[in-house]
């Protein structure tokens, strides 16, 4: 048998490779960050030869936890726990430095973490790396051995696996980010469809108890309670349940009178007229405290419904669990939509005047979360794919395997980026803000699922409110076509004459659509009428449908 020095250095190359290559495959499967911490852990220490080996992260506070062990532990020094390791260690060097450290001599240390490892593993000589993670310290990786010291170029060999550990981690906090992003992206549409079927309700001037019944059945739903009530403020101070959403007990029931007493969120909302919360009424005192636990409530968050500078009642939220932290402030929109309902209620213009404001607002928001989207999770993970391109172009020839798993690494994060970019665009499409209505339009016709036929006929930009509506206008009589009027062609025509933008979206289709008929022609007969705009609607059986709309282009 071959011992050369040469021939070992060859097998000691390949059994490095190889143990790389594993882990570089688990990295590019995707598995759960503790897989490969504890698989690195167990091939740094076989591939040097040591007695013990370990991987931390470094916590906010300065201190570290552990995340994988091997070799033999103490009881104290076990996965999970913390630890302040202090120098000459190399591990708290490396953490504080950021830089690979060892010690060769620690005859001298002292301190709880040496005695759980140090001296109860007789490690006489150790070496850590730092793990950096996206430009940040995020952990470290440490060898120990009970012989005189480590070879010199442990250091360098001990590189590659924390780069594969950094991969990992970046990979998990993408992934992590990008469900995030859909999660909160997903409760954010949920949230501005209840506020929009509100806004609706109160656009319509529907009677003001229908009103309040939908706003309790929404804010149950958005935030989990289990009742939702809400109830006006009387004369003599005692509150009056007007609605309740949710599965309440007989003592919230409609019509039911109380006077709400400390410590209940509604009894401080009463006496401050602001949002209140209470997230524990085991020890509310009193006849209050008593009623709340009978009926099984355990926290309870309240906002105030003001009406005109004045403070006309209040929606409270009540289950057996704590609500989100924002929960007030996700409370408010509806809170205030209450308000315009009651207040515009012998009001017409006051009404159209506030769903003005609703419109305006939903359309901020849809650009202020594409412009989150995009200058914030879409960049993280464009910069993420860059980094694992450039990571593939350093894997050797000689794993053309491991080329291929992270190529299909970056080719499925690309996949989710486009995810992200489209979801971004559906809320607010940056070339409205960037080109104005007609650019907005050829992208928007471009994208359509029949052949749709633009012509615009436009000398001035209108008023930004005018674009969003007139874009939006478009883009849901286009989706209506393409979802119900089995059309084989459209066409869009805008043309602006005196102080009106005319827009006319016409199709080929089956006809008969009913605006009555929840076919989506509601939401835009309101935005086009919030805006002092009138909108008609021609759809016979059998002849199409057209759809004419008269816009201001500056809204008073």
């Amino acid at each position: 048998m071959d011992t050369s020095p040469t021939t070992r250095e060859l097998r000691r190359l390949a059994e490095e490779q190889a143990a790389l290559r594993r882990v570089a495959t688990l990295v590019a499967r995707g598995v759960p960050p503790a897989e490969v911490f504890a698989t690195v852990a167990h091939e740094v220490r076989h591939i040097l030869g040591a007695d013990a080996g370990s991987i931390v992260r470094l916590d906010p506070d300065g201190a570290m936890t552990v995340l994988a062990v091997v070799g033999e532990p103490s009881d104290e020094f076990q996965v999970g726990s913390r630890w302040r390791p202090e120098p000459p260690l190399a591990l708290a060097v490396a953490l504080r430095t950021g830089r690979p450290a060892r010690c060769d001599d620690y005859s001298q240390a002292s301190g709880a973490f040496v005695d759980a490892t140090v001296r109860r593993l007789g490690i006489q000589s150790s070496v850590a790396t730092p793990i950096v993670v996206e430009g940040r310290l995020w952990g470290g990786i440490a060898v120990g051995t009970q012989r005189a010291h480590l070879p010199a170029d442990t250091e360098q060999r001990m590189a590659a696996f924390t780069e594969l550990v950094a991969t990992a981690i970046a990979n998990a906090e993408g992934r992590a980010q990008l469900l995030e992003s859909r999660d909160e992206l997903r409760r954010l549409a949920d949230e501005q469809a209840a506020l929009r079927r509100i806004a609706v309700l109160v656009a319509r001037g529907v009677p003001a108890a229908e009103v309040f019944a939908a706003v309790a059945q929404e804010v149950g739903n958005v935030l989990g309670a289990e009742a939702t009530p809400i109830a006006r403020l009387d004369p003599d101070g005692v509150v009056t349940v007007v609605a309740v959403g949710g599965d309440p007990p007989d003592e919230l029931a409609v019509g039911s009178r109380w006077k709400p007493e400390p410590p209940l969120a509604l009894a401080e909302v009463l006496r401050t007229g602001r949002p209140a919360r209470s997230d524990d009424y085991s020890q509310a005192p009193g006849a209050s405290g008593e009623a709340i636990r009978r009926m099984g409530i355990r926290s309870g968050v309240a906002a105030p419904i003001v009406v005109e500078g004045h403070l006309w009642g209040m929606i409270a939220i009540v289950g057996r669990g704590r609500f989100p932290a924002d929960a007030e402030e996700r409370m408010a929109g509806f809170t205030e939509l209450i308000g315009t309902a009651i207040a515009n209620a012998d009001s017409r213009a006051q009404l159209t005047a506030s769903r003005a404001r609703i419109v305006a607002a939903a359309d901020a928001t849809r650009r202020r979360f594409e412009r989150d989207l995009h200058d914030g999770t879409q960049q993280r993970l464009v910069a993420l794919s860059l980094t694992l391109r450039m990571a593939q172009s350093t894997v050797p020839a000689a794993l053309p395997e491991l080329q291929t798993q992270i190529g299909e690494v970056v080719d499925e994060l690309t996949a989710a980026i486009e995810e992200l970019r489209e979801l971004a665009r559906g809320i607010h499409p940056p070339i409205l803000s960037e080109g104005g209505l007609g650019p907005a339009l050829r992208t928007l016709v471009r994208r359509a699922a029949i052949p749709v036929e633009l012509d615009i006929w436009t000398e001035i930009r209108p008023a930004d409110r005018i674009e969003v509506a007139a874009y939006y206008l478009v883009s849901e009589a286009l989706t209506n076509i393409t979802k119900h009027a089995r059309a084989s062609c459209a066409q869009v025509a805008v043309e602006q004459r005196d102080a009106i933008l005319h827009l006319s979206i016409r199709d080929d289709g089956v006809g008969g659509a009913d605006p009555a008929g929840g076919s989506g022609l509601i939401g835009l007969r309101d935005r086009v009428q919030a805006l002092g705009g009138s909108i008609e609607v021609n759809s016979r059986p059998g002849e199409g449908t057209a759809i004419l709309v008269e816009l201001p282009l500056q809204p008073s």
